[in-house]
C-alpha cells in the first residue's frame, strides 16, 4: 500500500518501551492480526510515525505484525498492511506472514554473520600487512595493495620487504589460497615466519624450505605461494627462490621488460619438496615487479596472458635510460585494475627499483691466512677511514677489525676478504671459508682465547655472523659521530 508522506523530524527508529505492548508482542515471537486483543497500542507504537495520527490504521484484519527472530536475537518486526478496500487477512495469510518472517530474520542474521567476518577478515589481513616500506640503501621501494570486490571475500595476498646484513633487502610477495578469515590469518603466520627466518640470513631456498618445513608443523591445509628475493646493492646481484608462484618481471633501465626465468617449484604446504635458488645481475636502474595472481589472472584470460600484458603496461623500448617514476610504474602496471574496479581476487604489488651502492663507499682486500695479516689489515682499514673522514672512529675501528680478522685468521684455509661499506653506518665484514660461526662466550682468568668476540660485543652498535656456501661472514657496526655527519665528510 502506499504510505502518506513521513512526517518532517521523525525518526526512522522506534524506540520500545520496556513496559509496552509492543515490547511483549516481540517477546512472545508469534505473528497476529491488527485486532487481537490489546495489539491497537502496539501497531500504534510500531507504525504511528508512518501511517500518522490515531485512528488511521486499517480496520479489521488488514493489519499483521510478525517479530523477525534469528538464531540468537531478536531482529525486529514485519508489517503487512492492506488497504481499506481489499479483503481482510486469513489465517492462510498469517501462516505465510510467520515463514517469511522466519526466513528474513534467518537472512538477516547471515548477512550481520557475513558481514562481521569480512569486516575481521579485512582489518586482520590490513593489519598484517607493513604500514610502511622500509628505505634501505640502495634500492627504492613501492607498494599496492588492492582487496577484491565487495561481492568476494577477504584474501590472503601479502608482501613485505626486510632489510638484511650488508645493505641487502629482502623481497618477498606470497599468496594463501582461498577467500576467508582462515585464509588472512594463514597470511600473518607465514609473514611472521618469513620475518623469522630472515632474520637468520639464510639463502632463498633455504627459507622456502623452511617455511615450509613451518606450514607442515602448524597443520595449515592451505596451499600457498611464495617469491623470495634477496637483493645485494653492492655485488648488483639478486638471488630468487620460488614457490609455486607467478614469476617476476624486470624493467630494464632502457625500457625494455622480461620474464624472469625462475624456476616454479611447489606451493608451500605440499611438503617434502627441493626450491632452487636463481642468481641473476641486477642492473642498476632496473626495476624489478613482485606481484600475486590477481594483478594477472582473470576469468577472460590465463596466467600467462596476464604476465604478458603485464609486461606491455610497463615497458616502453626505445626509452631514455632515467627511467620512469617508481610510483608512476605502478600505477602502470595496474591499469584499469586500479581502485573502485571489478575484481574476484586481490592484488598485492611490490616493486624495487635497483640504484646500487657507489663504488667510492665500499673498499674490498683479500688477505692471506698469516699472522701478520692483522697487522695489513689494520693498516688497511686506517686509510680506508681517513680518506671517508671517519678519523675519529680509528682506534675503536682498527680494534675490532683486528680481533674479527685474527678469529678469521685461525680458522681459514684460504685467503679472506675484509669489506668496509660507509652508508649511514660504518660496516665491516670479514669472511672465511670455515663454517664455523663464533659465538660469544665468556672467557675465564686461565684462558687464552674468546675474548675477542666480547671485545666486538661491547663496542660495536650490532654485530652477527652468516653463513654462506663457501664458509662464512662476520660482520659488526658503528654509528658514525654526529660531528662527522655533521660536516658531511662521508661519501655516502
Amino acid at each position: 500500500m502506499r504510505q502518506p508522506p513521513r512526517a518532517a523530524g521523525v525518526s526512522e527508529c522506534v524506540r520500545l518501551s520496556t513496559t509496552g505492548r509492543l515490547t511483549r508482542l516481540l517477546r512472545e515471537g508469534r505473528p497476529c492480526f491488527g485486532d487481537a486483543p490489546g495489539i491497537a497500542p502496539a501497531a500504534r507504537e510500531l507504525l504511528g510515525p508512518v501511517v500518522g495520527p490515531p485512528g488511521t490504521l486499517p480496520p479489521g484484519r488488514r493489519l499483521i505484525i510478525a517479530p523477525l527472530h534469528g538464531r540468537n536475537r531478536l531482529m525486529g518486526t514485519l508489517a503487512l498492511l492492506r488497504r481499506p478496500e481489499r479483503a481482510p487477512f486469513t489465517a492462510d495469510d498469517l501462516l505465510v506472514a510467520s515463514q517469511l518472517a522466519t526466513h528474513t530474520a534467518l537472512g538477516a542474521h547471515k548477512a550481520l554473520m557475513y558481514g562481521h567476518e569480512a569486516s575481521v577478515a579485512d582489518a586482520l589481513q590490513r593489519t598484517m600487512l607493513p604500514a610502511s616500506l622500509p628505505e634501505p640503501t640502495g634500492v627504492r621501494l613501492a607498494s599496492r595493495y588492492l582487496p577484491a570486490s565487495e561481492t568476494a571475500r577477504v584474501g590472503g595476498d601479502w608482501y613485505d620487504a626486510i632489510p638484511l646484513p650488508g645493505s641487502r633487502v629482502a623481497l618477498v610477495v606470497g599468496d594463501v589460497m582461498g577467500h576467508s578469515m582462515t585464509s588472512a590469518a594463514i597470511m600473518g603466520q607465514l609473514r611472521t615466519s618469513v620475518q623469522a627466518l630472515a632474520g637468520l640470513d639464510l639463502p632463498p631456498d633455504e627459507v622456502l624450505h623452511h617455511l615450509d618445513d613451518q606450514a607442515q608443523r602448524l597443520g595449515i591445509e592451505h596451499i600457498a605461494t611464495c617469491l623470495y628475493a634477496v637483493y645485494d646493492p653492492i655485488s648488483h646481484r639478486l638471488l630468487i627462490a620460488n614457490a609455486g608462484h607467478p614469476p617476476p618481471v624486470l624493467l630494464l633501465p632502457g625500457g625494455k621488460g622480461e620474464v624472469l626465468p625462475v624456476p616454479a617449484g611447489a606451493p608451500i604446504g605440499v611438503g617434502d619438496v627441493d626450491f632452487e635458488t636463481v642468481e641473476m645481475p641486477a642492473p642498476t636502474g632496473a626495476t624489478l615487479f613482485l606481484y600475486t595472481d590477481g594483478l594477472v589472472e582473470s576469468r577472460g584470460h590465463d596466467i600467462w596472458t596476464g604476465v604478458e600484458n603485464l609486461l606491455a603496461r610497463v615497458q616502453t623500448p626505445g626509452r631514455d635510460l632515467v627511467p620512469p617514476p617508481l610510483e608512476a610504474l605502478c600505477d602502470q602496471a595496474l591499469g584499469d585494475l586500479g581502485p573502485g574496479g571489478s575484481r574476484d581476487d586481490d592484488i598485492a604489488l611490490l616493486a624495487a627499483r635497483f640504484d646500487g651502492f657507489p663504488t667510492h663507499s665500499v673498499a674490498y682486500w683479500y688477505l692471506a691466512p698469516q699472522p701478520e695479516t692483522a697487522c695489513r689489515a689494520r693498516r688497511l682499514t686506517r686509510r680506508a677511514l681517513h680518506r671517508w673522514g671517519l678519523d675519529p672512529m680509528l682506534e675503536t675501528t682498527e680494534l675490532l677489525v683486528s680481533e674479527v680478522v685474527t678469529n678469521a685468521v685461525r680458522l681459514a684455509s684460504r685467503p679472506i676478504t675484509l669489506r668496509l661499506l660507509c652508508t649511514d653506518v660504518l660496516r665491516c665484514e670479514v669472511g672465511d671459508d670455515s663454517s664455523l660461526v663464533p659465538r660469544l662466550r665468556r672467557a675465564g682468568p686461565e684462558d687464552e682465547t674468546g675474548r675477542g668476540l666480547y671485545v666486538v660485543d661491547r663496542l660495536a652498535a650490532h654485530w652477527g655472523a652468516r653463513r654462506l656456501g663457501t664458509g662464512k661472514v662476520v660482520w659488526f657496526e658503528l654509528p658514525i659521530p654526529d660531528e662527522v655527519r655533521r660536516r658531511g665528510a662521508t661519501p655516502a
